[in-house]
């Protein structure tokens, strides 16, 4: 019996990095001279602070390139909405790990209305999806790959 896990997981190293990188890039850009922008990192968690909306929206642009530069996907990084107060604005990002149980949930129906002889599984935060062919397993890491779901996905623990 072959199986693989589906995960949904993100090098905090390389977040850690790549906040870096945009708190460098917001310390010399000349139109954020004065203000009171900067980046916060704690875990998970990512705080944008700026003086308005739309400076926000710059450092966010910033932030998702270093996030590309370094190969993160974007799909890992959820945004809530921007919270204004006296002469500043506030927005927090959270780096998504795991695939919570509602996408997995939808992979495990997906997986099963192709109709092959595979078997899936959640499992914590993870899917495992096992088989007799490798070749049923590879159509429905294809099938996971083709479908646009909002997070990223690594295939893992190949075993046969």
């Amino acid at each position: 019996m072959e199986s693989f896990d589906i995960v949904s997981e993100v090098n905090m190293h390389e977040v850690t990095n790549a906040v870096d990188q945009a708190k460098r890039e917001v310390s010399t850009r000349f139109d954020f001279k004065g203000s009171d922008a900067r980046f916060e990192h704690s875990g998970g968690e990512i705080t944008l602070h700026g003086d308005s909306e739309f400076q926000l929206k710059q450092m966010r642009d910033i932030l998702s390139g270093k996030f590309t530069q370094r190969k993160i996907d974007l799909k890992a990084l959820i945004f809530d909405k921007v919270e204004e107060f006296g002469k500043g604005a506030r927005q927090k990002a959270t780096v998504r790990q795991g695939v919570e149980t509602e996408m997995a949930r939808k992979m495990v129906k997906m997986i099963k209305d192709m109709k092959m002889k595979v078997q899936a599984a959640i499992q914590g935060d993870q899917v495992r999806v096992s088989g007799k062919k490798r070749d049923d397993l590879q159509k429905v890491m294809a099938m996971l790959r083709d479908t646009k779901l909002d997070i990223p996905l690594q295939f893992v623990n190949f075993r046969h």
